[in-house]
C-alpha cells in the first residue's frame, strides 16, 4: 500500500455536475418560486463559502424570492429529480481521461471526501469507475462536520497514520478544509466556470500548491 493518499472531492473534480447538481438547484428553485436562478449566482454563493449543501442553497434562494416552504419539502423535491429513474444524476460526465486514475493508483492510495450522500457517490462510481478503489470514502452520511470543516480530511489522516495526504477540490470550502487540516491543496478552476478568475484568487489566498483546469493535468502537479 502506498504511503501517500490522494483525496478527491467529487463534484466539479471527478465529475462535471453542470447538468446534474447545478441544474437540480435551478429546477428546484423554479418549482417552488416560479423563477429560475442563474448559474452565475449559484457560483457566486459557492465562492462565498459555506454553501456546500445544495439543499440549503436551494432553500435559501426560494426564501429570497419571498416564498416560504418547508426545508424537508425542498429536500424531497430535489432528491426526486436528482435520483429518480431518469434523474439528473445520469446527466453527469466523468472528467478523467482513460487511464489517468489507474496510473495515479499505482503511485497513490486513492480516497474520497465529498459532500454527497453515500448513495449518490456510489451510483456515480459504479457507473463510471467500477474497477477503481477509493478507500476510505467520507460522505455526508458520515458523522463529520461538513466542509469547510477539516474533520473529514482529519478522519482520513487518522485512518492512514504516517501517510502524506493531498486534497483535490474545486471550491473555496474545499481549500479551507485542506488548509485547516494541514493538507496540501490542489484547486480545480474549470475554464467555463462563470467566476473562474475570482475562484483562482480564492485558491491563491488559501495557499493552493497548484491550480488546474481539470484533473487531467494532475500528474504534473503531484510529486513523483
Amino acid at each position: 500500500m502506498s504511503g501517500r493518499v490522494l483525496v478527491f472531492d467529487m463534484d466539479g473534480v471527478l465529475v462535471d455536475v453542470t447538468e446534474s447538481y447545478r441544474e437540480a438547484v435551478q429546477q428546484t428553485v423554479e418549482h417552488f418560486a416560479g423563477r429560475r436562478v442563474e448559474r452565475e449566482l449559484i457560483q457566486d454563493y459557492k465562492n462565498q463559502g459555506g454553501w456546500n449543501n445544495d439543499w440549503e442553497l436551494s432553500h435559501h434562494f426560494i426564501q429570497g424570492f419571498g416564498v416560504e416552504v418547508a426545508y424537508g419539502d425542498v429536500v424531497d423535491y430535489f432528491n426526486g429529480i436528482f435520483l429518480g429513474a431518469d434523474g439528473l444524476i445520469y446527466r453527469e460526465r466523468w472528467v478523467a481521461r482513460d487511464g489517468l486514475l489507474e496510473r495515479l493508483a499505482k503511485r497513490f492510495q486513492l480516497a474520497l471526501f465529498t459532500g454527497r450522500l453515500t448513495i449518490e457517490a456510489q451510483v456515480t462510481l459504479d457507473r463510471f469507475a467500477p474497477s477503481l478503489r477509493f478507500d476510505p470514502i467520507v460522505t455526508a452520511d458520515d458523522d463529520a462536520a461538513p466542509k469547510p470543516s477539516p474533520e473529514g480530511l482529519l478522519r482520513i489522516g487518522r485512518l492512514n497514520p504516517g501517510k502524506d495526504l493531498w486534497y483535490v477540490g474545486d471550491t473555496v470550502d474545499d481549500a479551507r478544509s485542506a488548509r485547516q487540516a494541514g493538507v496540501p491543496f490542489i484547486g480545480i478552476a474549470a475554464p467555463l466556470n462563470p467566476r473562474r478568475r475570482e475562484l483562482i484568487g480564492l485558491f491563491q489566498s488559501e495557499n493552493a500548491i497548484a491550480i488546474l483546469d481539470d484533473i487531467n493535468q494532475l500528474e504534473g502537479a503531484l510529486p513523483q
